[in-house]
This record gives structure tokens, C-alpha cells and sequence, in this order.
């Protein structure tokens, strides 16, 4: 008689007809692996393009560079910067497009960070009132006669304080119960920025009419002739904020289940929600302060990006500052080169790109904002 193998003697003869399935945690990490890559390989074609367009950007102009003339301008003859072409690049155009990065970054990266505190798709960096309190103080500044104070810097200054005062004012008020409700946080930022906007237009009915030129000038955006102080600081402002983000990046993630969902995960909401209001309103503050109100990037680029990238904030912050930097810097070589010599405002031509893409958004179904 011939008796069944038991379990044991079938896996000692090394039986294949039960195979034992990969451990859950092995799949996990070859997971990981796979995503890790993409991600490398998304940050490193989106660096390739920022610098395609950076290039491209150093060439276009009212005087048109070749590709030879703009590589030995560049790379081989850094002793004949007195040429036409080392002037138009390094004194011009190089400036502009640094500055154009720096601010496309930290608007679109500030717009993706608040739209995923506030949990609304229409948060923009300007959503907490600050860019009206830091309009106020450039107002403010040009009509006490700061604008030639310490070199130029008094009306960037001015409005940077004015920035700090009213980031200040919308905290106070937001955490008067010693929490940081959205809500209250949203309605304090709208209240403060109709109090800044009716002051402002106080102060522009009083002065004169060079001052209010410059003022309605500042308010449209302009990235011209930045100063190599506002460059450094403007970079520095843009890495220290980027670096903060990022290290709450897992705790926005966690944030748009919900509060409570994330608050049972271990997530400190107050404190997250109090790193993420200060870093973004200052860096907000020191964008309108060097180059003024410019609408749309800080808004448009964070959804486009989650339309690409997906919504997890570990990709999407670095991605959504680079998309910014890149669309900023287009958008800058448009104002500079559409009517040349003449120039155009940069906010109205980042106003013309981001109304057409919110009015496709509206109009189809293809997109749901997911934080």
C-alpha cells in the first residue's frame, strides 16, 4: 500500500506544485525602487528643460544671439565682458532669467503648499494677504521719498516690512484661540488685504504723479534689472524655503486625507500648519518685494504638475519649482521681446497664460484637483 507524502517529505523532495509567493516587504521595496527612478528621471528632464530654456532665453531678445556667439560670450572669452554680446548676456539677460527662476520657483512651490493646507484648489501665494500688505509699504515708501534710499533698496524694503507686518497681523488673528483654524486663517488674510487695498488707494490718491506711475508700474510685476543683492537673497530666500517644504512634505501628504485622519497618524497639525504659513508667507513677501505682483504662476503650475506628476508633495514641490522658474522665465522673455524696445509688463503676460488654462480646466472634466 502505497501512503500520501506528507507536507513535510513534499518540501524536502522540493515539490513545485505550492509555491511560496515573494514577502510583502520585497514587494514593498522593489515598489520603492521603481518610484525612486521615475522620480529621478522627472527631476532630471525637468532640469534639462530649465536649462534648454534658460539658453533659449539668453538668446532671444530685441538683439538676436546665435547659439556660436552666445557659447563665446558664455564659456570663451570671459576677458572681453565690454563686448556688445558679453553686456546684453551677463549685464541684461542673465540677471533677469536667475531672478525669473528664482521667483517662478518659489511663487509656483508657495502656491503648492498652501493649496494643500487650505485644501482649495483656487490658493494662490497672495491668498493670506500679504501681497497687499507689502504693496502698501512700497506705496508707503515711494511717498515718503525712499525710492533712492541705500542704493534702490528702500522701496524693496519698505515693501518687505510692510510683508512682515501684515504676516503678523493675519497670525494674530488667526490664532487669537491658540489654534490655527483654515477657515479663520483664510478670512483674516481676506480681511487684512481689503483693509491694505483701501489704504493703498488712499496712498495712491496723494501722490504724485511720477510716484504713482512707479507704484502702478511695481504692482503689474517686473523682473527688470535686478540688483545682484536682490539676486543672492532672492536665491537664498528660494533654497531655504524649498528645504523647509520639503521636510514637511510627508506631513502634507498625510494632511489631505484630513485633519483628524492625520492627526491620528502622528501628524502635529498646529505646528505644521504654523512652519508652512510662516515660510510661505516671508518667501512671498520677498517675492513681491523685489519684482511686485506677479498672478497666475503660483496657481496654474501646481495644477498642472498634479496632472502629470500626481499629488504627492515628495515630487511635487521640487517639480512645481522648476515648472514655475521655467514658466516665469518664458514669460519674462515675451515681455521683453513682444512690442522691443519696448516692454511689457510680466504679470499681464502671466495673466494672459494662466486665464486660457483655468477657463480649459473649467470647461472639461479631465482634471479634479486632488491634494
Amino acid at each position: 500500500m502505497i501512503l500520501p507524502r506528507t507536507s513535510t517529505e513534499a518540501t524536502a523532495t522540493g515539490s513545485s506544485a505550492t509555491e511560496v509567493p515573494p514577502a510583502q516587504g520585497e514587494t514593498v521595496t522593489a515598489w520603492e525602487s521603481v518610484r525612486v527612478r521615475r522620480w529621478w528621471s522627472i527631476v532630471g528632464i525637468m532640469l534639462l528643460l530649465t536649462c534648454g530654456v534658460a539658453i533659449g532665453c539668453l538668446m532671444v531678445g530685441a538683439q538676436k544671439l546665435t547659439f556660436p556667439e552666445l557659447w563665446s560670450t558664455l564659456f570663451l572669452t570671459a576677458g572681453m565682458d565690454d563686448s556688445v554680446a558679453g553686456v546684453i548676456v551677463w549685464e541684461i539677460r542673465f540677471p533677469r532669467i536667475m531672478m525669473g527662476l528664482f521667483i517662478g520657483a518659489s511663487l509656483a512651490m508657495t502656491g503648492a503648499v498652501l493649496q494643500a493646507l487650505v485644501r482649495n484648489p483656487l490658493a494662490d501665494p497672495y491668498v493670506l494677504g500679504v501681497s497687499s500688505g507689502a504693496a502698501l509699504g512700497a506705496t508707503m515708501g515711494l511717498a515718503f521719498g525712499l525710492g533712492s534710499l541705500a542704493g534702490g533698496v528702500g522701496v524693496p524694503l519698505s515693501a518687505f516690512v510692510g510683508a512682515a507686518l501684515t504676516i503678523l497681523i493675519v497670525y494674530g488673528i488667526a490664532a487669537s484661540q491658540g489654534q490655527l483654524p483654515v477657515q479663520t486663517l483664510l478670512l483674516a488674510g481676506v480681511i487684512v488685504n481689503a483693509v491694505c487695498s483701501a489704504l493703498m488707494m488712499f496712498a495712491n490718491s496723494i501722490l504724485n504723479p511720477a510716484s504713482l506711475y512707479r507704484v502702478v508700474l511695481w504692482l503689474m510685476g517686473t523682473l527688470g534689472a535686478p540688483s545682484l543683492t536682490a539676486l543672492v537673497g532672492m536665491g537664498f530666500c528660494m533654497v531655504g524655503a524649498m528645504v523647509l517644504l520639503l521636510r514637511q512634505s510627508q506631513q502634507l501628504n498625510l494632511l489631505a486625507v484630513g485633519e483628524d485622519a492625520a492627526a491620528s497618524l502622528g501628524v502635529e497639525i498646529v505646528q505644521v500648519q504654523r512652519t508652512v504659513f510662516f515660510v510661505s508667507a516671508l518667501l512671498t513677501g520677498a517675492v513681491v518685494s523685489v519684482s511686485g505682483m506677479i498672478g497666475f504662476v503660483g496657481m496654474v503650475v501646481p495644477h498642472l504638475v498634479r496632472m502629470l506628476c500626481g499629488a504627492d508633495h515628495r515630487l511635487l514641490l521640487p517639480i512645481s519649482a522648476l515648472g514655475g522658474g521655467i514658466l516665469l522665465m518664458i514669460a519674462d522673455t515675451l515681455a521683453r521681446t513682444v512690442v522691443a524696445p519696448d516692454e511689457v509688463p510680466v504679470g499681464v503676460i502671466t495673466a494672459l497664460i494662466g486665464g486660457p488654462f483655468f477657463i480649459y480646466l473649467l470647461m472639461t472634466r479631465q482634471y479634479r484637483f486632488v491634494v
